[in-house]
């Protein structure tokens, strides 16, 4: 294999978010692969150097080439996993075999098996080393070079912490102003990307329903609390719930419309259908899909996550937004936990 080669990122997926971190990964002049499912997508990149459907505005580096042979990228060191969660077991099973580092840029929890996307990518490619890129990221933004700091959370595989992937991957990642920080906590990083694109739905339900911002920050907080108490029962660490990949992507996406999770959910809040929501659309909403997965994962560890239930409820047709709402507001008065002490014990009951 050529040292060009090598040198060469691989993206499987060339939804928003993977043509973002692919002009990301470029802008040094990195020569970059986008594997597109849609051929139309493809064609596109490769010869308007645009990604008018899915990123649209965005002038692509000209070091990003896209293909619609997954083969080509079986042979790079590097490949970032951008697949909508709950597709992503199917793309990767019928990709040819990868023994290189292999990053989940997915965040949400696997329908049926409540795998998350790193159980999913091991059991897909089980000689690939499994890394987690997760952390408040709009994909416009991190496309036009705007600052961004995110999580990169490193298995190491069986014979390595995590440290030696890390030095591998740090200096593909980083830019003057896109800053990974290392993590060793990869179930951390994937439940607060999982767990934050359900309460986001929330935060846009109240959006909807003309409730303010008093209620949507207490949803935040209390939302907060649910996903810290999930991600400690599943081994997650303190720290990293309270960072990037945890509260910091929890700020962020319930709090703008440029969340499809937030979107989606002021949609429900206004009155509209799921269905009619979700019909014609070409982005995937996966807090619509992860709601359900973890309020019954949250259910057989007697988790309480009412705000999930909530969610779950909703989406599936239970209630209505109103009822949701009105669920949330009467349950009965308890104290409030200190989060913080919690976190210190290193449980949440």
């Amino acid at each position: 294999m050529s040292a060009a080669h090598r040198d060469t990122i691989g993206v499987i997926g060339a939804g928003a978010w993977g043509t973002a971190l692919a002009q990301m990964l470029a802008s040094d002049g990195r020569d970059v692969v986008v594997w597109a499912r849609d051929a139309g997508v493809a064609r596109a990149i490769n010869e308007t150097r645009a990604n008018s459907v899915y990123l649209p505005g965005v002038a692509l580096h000209p070091a990003i080439r896209a293909t619609g042979i997954a083969g080509e990228l079986a042979g790079l060191d590097v490949v970032l996993v951008v697949t909508p969660a709950q597709a992503m077991a199917g793309v990767l099973d019928a990709m040819p075999d990868f023994a290189g580092d292999l990053v989940v840029c997915a965040k949400g929890i696997e329908a049926g098996s409540g795998r998350t996307m790193a159980d999913v990518a091991r059991a897909a490619k089980p000689r690939a080393t499994i890394a987690v890129l997760s952390g408040p990221t709009f994909a416009h933004e991190v496309a036009a070079g705007l600052p961004t700091a995110v999580t990169l959370a490193c298995d190491g595989g069986a014979f390595d912490d995590g440290w030696a992937q890390w030095q591998r991957l740090a200096p593909v990642f980083a830019k003057p102003w896109f800053r990974p920080y290392f993590s060793r906590d990869v179930i951390g990083a994937e439940i607060g990307g999982a767990v934050k694109n359900v309460l986001a739905l929330a935060c846009g339900v109240v959006e909807g329903l003309g409730l303010g911002q008093n209620a949507r920050a207490a949803l935040i907080s209390r939302g907060f609390a649910e996903m810290v108490r999930f991600g400690l029962a599943f081994g997650a660490e303190a720290e990293t719930l309270t960072g990037l990949s945890g509260l910091g992507d929890l700020v962020l996406t319930c709090n703008s419309l440029a969340s499809r999770n937030f979107a989606f959910g002021r949609a429900l809040g206004e009155g509209a259908a799921v269905s009619d929501v979700l019909r014609g659309r070409r982005t995937v909403v996966e807090g619509a899909h992860t709601a359900q997965v973890v309020a019954d994962l949250a259910r057989a560890r007697t988790i309480a996550m009412p705000i999930a239930d909530a969610v779950a409820a909703l989406v599936s047709g239970a209630v209505s937004a109103t009822d949701m709402a009105s669920a949330l507001l009467t349950r009965p008065l308890r104290p409030e936990q200190d989060v913080r002490s919690a976190i210190g014990m290193g449980k949440m009951t």
